[in-house]
C-alpha cells in the first residue's frame, strides 16, 4: 500500500487545520480525530506536527488560543481550544487557491493507469 509522504502533505497541514477551525473552534485530538476521519484514514497527523503548525499560525496570527472546559457544568480538564482569525481565514482562502493550481500543474505530469 502507498502511503501520503509527509514531505508531499506538509505544506497543507495547516490548509487541513483551518478548515476544520473555520467551521467550529476545537482542540488538538479532536482537529487529529477529524483529519483521520475526513481522510478516510489515510492520513494520520502526528501530534508534534500538529502542535508545530498550532505554534506556528498562532505566531502568525491566523488562529488564537483559549482555555475553555470540556464541557457546560465544569466537568473534566480544561482544554486549550483554537480558533481562526480573520487573517486566517484569508490564509485559508489563498491556500486554498494555491493547491488548485499546484493540483493543476501536478496532473499535468501524472499519466493515467492502464
Amino acid at each position: 500500500m502507498v502511503e501520503i509522504s509527509s514531505d508531499v502533505i506538509r505544506g497543507y497541514n495547516d490548509t487541513m487545520i483551518l478548515s476544520i477551525l473555520i467551521k467550529v473552534p476545537s482542540y488538538g485530538y479532536e482537529i487529529s480525530k477529524q483529519i483521520k476521519k475526513i481522510s478516510m484514514g489515510k492520513y494520520i497527523i502526528k501530534e508534534t506536527t500538529l502542535y508545530s503548525a498550532f505554534t506556528r499560525m498562532e505566531k502568525n496570527g491566523y488562529i488564537e488560543s483559549f482555555v475553555a472546559d470540556p464541557d457546560p457544568e465544569g466537568n473534566g480538564k480544561k482544554r486549550t481550544y483554537y480558533r481562526v482569525t480573520e487573517s486566517g481565514t484569508e490564509y485559508y482562502r489563498n491556500k486554498c487557491e494555491e493547491w488548485e493550481l499546484t493540483k493543476d500543474v501536478i496532473e499535468r505530469f501524472i499519466e493515467e493507469k492502464r
